[in-house]
């Protein structure tokens, strides 16, 4: 098959769980024997040169990007909430250069699957049901409504009210498109089931976001028992709010219960509030170079997310490390995982406590779940299995 992947990122470097989700299934095409285009926006706030894309990579896919201009900008973000009807998170990745570069393209190849990575780029589909006979594929890496409201929920006074405003405009475009591409790709069977209730009529095939098992090395050998860490995107704005809930509400009494107990946080584009966190045993490290390795050595992991959607890549990472992760609900959603077997969860400070305290007593208990967590990816996760199975569903409707 010959594949073009729509992207609103470049998806390299792999730092954050859209990129991962995206690049893995064009490696994966890619090591299957198909002929892989990756189309994608280089904006403002994740732009790399796809120069420095490695050399072995681009052999086997061929990227293209167009630059844009994403920041969000407040006089924009006003015209918009008083005179549009559309998301401003939508409208600021509707571009001319990109829509250009995908026309050309489109001219010139011929494809038999589109494949959309996500809702933002749902707005170029009337050119591409003008432009190709492709198969047109939304590859939903979350109910993008739901993060906004979720984290609405969050908030309170004008800034709830606004995020409320655009989750009902974004639930209203995922609605509009909908039933508007051939095929439905969700990457969680919980999300396949939400997209039904919402009227999806598509086919649907669930292929959720997987890893090269052959890659990941787990090294149990030199973990710093005890040690919680947290790692993720710190530019995205669940992360920030789930980190400062779980420093405020969790944290100071696992300190003074455990003076001796540290908490590494870890990752790219930080702001500033928490570059400046300053509390007892509690280390910034920001992005660091081998995330794996520093997962290795890192005992407890904590994925403490209030709102997003989707699946968690850095959870699938975790467990398949063998980490023993404590995560709330939200965090472990899409994740077919068996509290108490595979991960922990806690959705209050009470049992977060609680959960952390029990592991920090128990290392045989902290040991057999990291241990069961990496049966369970390395089963159910393998990244060339499922789009295997992605490229079999295709097929039926070719």
């Amino acid at each position: 098959m010959k594949i073009l992947l729509l992207a609103n990122k470049l998806p390299y470097p792999p730092k954050d769980g859209g990129s991962i989700a995206t690049l893995n299934m064009a490696r994966s095409f890619a090591e299957l024997g198909h002929e892989v285009i990756v189309l994608a926006m280089n904006t403002s706030k994740h732009y790399f040169d796809p120069e420095q894309i490695p050399a072995d990579l681009k052999e086997s896919i061929v990227f293209l990007a167009a630059n844009i201009n994403t920041d969000i900008r407040l006089h924009k973000a006003l015209i918009n909430l008083l005179i549009s009807k559309k998301p401003y998170n939508a409208e600021r990745f509707i571009s001319r250069a990109y829509e250009n570069l995908l026309v050309e393209i489109l001219d010139k190849q011929h494809f038999d699957i589109i494949q959309l990575e996500g809702l933002y780029l749902a707005p170029y589909l009337p050119i591409i049901k003008k432009s190709s006979k492709a198969l047109v594929v939304m590859r939903a890496h979350n109910i993008e409504y739901e993060i906004w409201i979720r984290t609405a929920r969050q908030n309170y006074g004008l800034k709830k009210w606004y995020l409320l405003n655009l989750a009902k405009r974004i639930r209203k475009m995922e609605l509009s498109y909908l039933n508007s591409y051939d095929l439905m790709v969700p990457i969680t069977l919980r999300d396949a089931g939400e997209f039904i209730k919402l009227g999806c009529s598509l086919p649907i095939h669930v292929a959720p976001s997987g890893i090269f098992i052959e890659e990941i090395k787990t090294d149990r050998s030199a973990i710093e028992f005890p040690s919680l860490f947290h790692i993720g995107a710190l530019d995205w704005g669940p992360n920030q709010e789930g980190l400062f809930w779980f420093l405020e509400n969790v944290w100071e009494k696992l300190n003074i219960n455990h003076p001796g107990l540290k908490f590494f946080i870890a990752g790219r584009n930080a702001p500033e509030k928490i570059r400046q966190i300053d509390l007892p045993n509690v280390f910034f490290l920001g992005e660091v170079e081998d995330a794996y390795a520093f997962m290795n050595r890192k005992a407890i992991m904590v994925v403490p997310l209030l709102s997003g959607s989707g699946l968690r890549i850095k959870i699938i990472e975790g467990m398949a490390l063998g980490k023993t992760i404590v995560s709330t609900s939200i965090g472990a959603e899409g994740i077919n995982c068996i509290n108490g077997k595979h991960i922990l969860i806690a959705d209050t400070p009470e049992k977060f406590i609680e959960e952390i305290e029990n592991l920090l007593d128990n290392f045989d208990k902290f040991d057999a779940i990291g241990k069961q967590a990496a049966l369970f990816v390395r089963k159910d996760f393998n990244n060339l299995v499922i789009t295997s199975a992605l490229l079999d569903f295709y097929n039926k409707y070719l």
